[in-house]
């Protein structure tokens, strides 16, 4: 474990040095110039903060309050600080404690006390950094048996539905990049790409004769078609897991449209989640160029002309222009995920 030391002066450094050095498993980095410290402090992980109160150039609770701009801004993140000072002044403590101190020693140092103070806030340290470390890989866990659990469903609606796993793989990636040029996080570009291929599944309750039929469908067909969005939004709005609850949005909006003219609620413009607009683009596009029963693929431009002629009424223009503001990722997602017998 890493402790940082901060005194002015250079005897009080080797003092706390030594007796840090005869802990198992420590070691210091120590510094005579406060600034210094919290430029060294904001830019690396550390376990222990020792700093005494009265410096020259920047204090104790100056450079405790300054942290807060650093690795550990995050206070559920910030190992402990003890302060060493000369004063018995109450109110010192007080402003301390406010801006982040965990204990206090009076000088001159007492070295078991020194010692004691030391090795129990490291022990509590470690015990803390070893919690976290168990609840991410329980997180990690759980979100990996929610991806495990789209993808089988998704593998389930594959087995009735003509569209292809790779269909599902390049929209799923085309989502994913919109939602990189729009600005959203890596989490929620993740979530989006794990999320976006269970946008079909309501289609296991589609009959056959509907869901395989080589043409075109009629009005009454259409009807039930479009009954799919609402079923799979149905199958998973019932979970707990915010994977799936976010599946259950997309699968509920990515047939609306800007414009109003969609289903299965005729929501326009942001009424329409931005999950739902985001796969809306990425679904259609990859649908225009890929073989269907009832038509050809189309070229990758002609299908980038239709994006850009349905701004405005079918898409937002936003989530267009951010799938074609990635075109060269565009292309390269769909070379690598071709259906099977398709040339390069």
């Amino acid at each position: 474990m890493k402790v940082v030391i901060v005194d002015d002066t250079h005897i009080n450094l080797v003092l706390m040095s030594r007796l840090i050095g005869k802990l198992e498993g420590v070691e210091t980095v120590s510094f005579q110039a406060a600034r210094a410290a919290l430029d060294w402090c904001n830019s690396n992980a550390w376990d222990l903060l020792i700093i005494d109160y009265m410096m020259p150039d920047m204090d104790g609770l100056a450079l405790i309050a300054a942290l807060a701009d650093g690795v550990h801004a995050d206070p559920r993140e910030r190992p402990p600080v003890l302060m060493v000072t000369a004063s018995t002044d109450v109110e010192v403590r007080h402003r301390a404690l406010e801006n982040g101190a965990s204990d206090f020693l009076i000088k001159p140092i007492d070295k078991v006390e020194f010692l004691a103070r030391t090795r129990n806030m490291l022990q509590l340290r470690r015990a803390t950094v070893g919690l976290r470390g168990e609840v991410r890989k329980a997180t990690a866990e759980l979100r990996a048996r929610e991806q495990e659990t789209i993808m089988l469903l998704a593998r389930a609606s594959e087995y009735r539905d003509p569209e292809t796993g790779a269909h599902i793989l390049r929209m799923a990636h085309y989502s994913r990049l919109i939602a990189a040029e729009l600005g959203l996080s890596e989490q929620q570009q993740e979530d989006i790409l794990n999320a976006a291929p269970m946008h079909d599944v309501g289609k296991v309750g589609t009959p056959d004769h509907i869901l395989l039929k080589p043409g075109r469908l009629n009005e009454e067909e259409m009807v039930v078609m479009r009954q799919h969005a609402r079923m799979g939004y149905d199958i998973l709005k019932g979970s707990q897991a915010p994977m799936l609850q976010l599946a259950a949005e997309i699968a509920l909006s990515h047939h609306e449209r800007w414009d109003g003219g969609g289903y299965p609620n005729g929501h326009a413009g942001e009424q329409i989640p931005l999950v739902g607009r985001i796969v809306a683009v990425a679904d259609v596009f990859d649908a225009l160029t890929s073989v269907r029963p009832y038509k050809q693929a189309w070229s990758m431009d002609a299908a980038r002309q239709y994006l850009l002629d349905n701004c405005g009424s079918h898409f937002d223009a936003r989530c267009v222009q951010a799938l074609l503001a990635r075109w060269g990722e565009v292309l390269a997602i769909s070379a690598r995920y071709r259906d099977e017998g398709t040339p390069a």
